[in-house]
């Protein structure tokens, strides 16, 4: 892969770009916000490690920069900011995963080739895909249903995303919380219940029939209508 390391700490920043550089992959590395927005904009990335605390502009408002241009490149934040709230500030910005630190080399490693899998798993060529009256714009990463745009935040296209792929299919809060978060919530967590029934209200307008159904002790089922 070639990655953007965007990283102020010369010693973090060497630790992974080294071990990575074993690993064959390429990257690039910027140690100021500025710098590593600029290299975002100008570089092509199969993914972007990206800190939150950085000088010269905040690792979040990088990451909605990146985001504001439609660039949907992965995003793996790195922080020592660890908190439950930090998670959920970051992921909202527009982040596809969140690794605070310290960290092992290995999580990295394994939630990097994650979030590129993830991505990766559109059919080449698809560029929109429809599910009823669900129409998917993959390359926007937006949605509109019978002609009305959905304004969706990151998660909750990511959680679309998965159950047009599985349409008609019964998938499971374990499926989605592997696919989508990567990592293990509290098995008390309704993180998944909240997220479905945001998406729920916004996808199902007045007057429209249900598409996500909950199949009872099972998980959701998107269906065709």
């Amino acid at each position: 892969m070639k990655l953007l390391l965007i990283e102020d700490d010369a010693q973090t920043a060497e630790y992974v770009r080294q071990g990575l550089s074993e690993m064959g992959h390429t990257t690039d590395h910027a140690a100021t916000g500025i710098d590593g927005l600029t290299a975002a904009i100008v570089g092509s990335y199969d993914a972007i490690i990206l800190d939150r605390n950085l000088p010269e502009l905040d690792g979040l408002a990088v990451l909605k920069a990146i985001r504001a241009k439609g660039d949907a490149t992965p995003v793996l934040l790195l922080s020592a900011l660890g908190t439950v709230d930090d998670r959920i500030a970051g992921l909202r910005a527009g982040g596809d995963d969140y690794l605070p630190k310290p960290f092992s080399f290995g999580e990295l490693v394994a939630r990097l080739e994650a979030i590129v899998r993830r991505l990766r798993e559109v059919v080449p060529g698809e560029t929109t895909r429809r599910v009823g009256s669900l129409t998917l714009d993959l390359l926007a990463r937006s949605a509109t249903r019978a002609g009305r745009r959905i304004e969706l935040l990151n998660k909750e296209y990511q959680l679309l995303d998965y159950l047009t792929r599985h349409a008609g299919q019964v998938v499971t809060r374990t499926m989605l919380t592997e696919a989508i978060w990567d990592y293990s919530f509290d098995p008390g967590t309704n993180v998944i219940d909240v997220h479905v029934s945001r998406l729920r209200a916004k996808i199902d307008g007045e007057g429209e029939p249900p598409m996500i159904r909950t199949v009872r002790g099972a998980g959701y089922r998107l269906d065709p209508v």
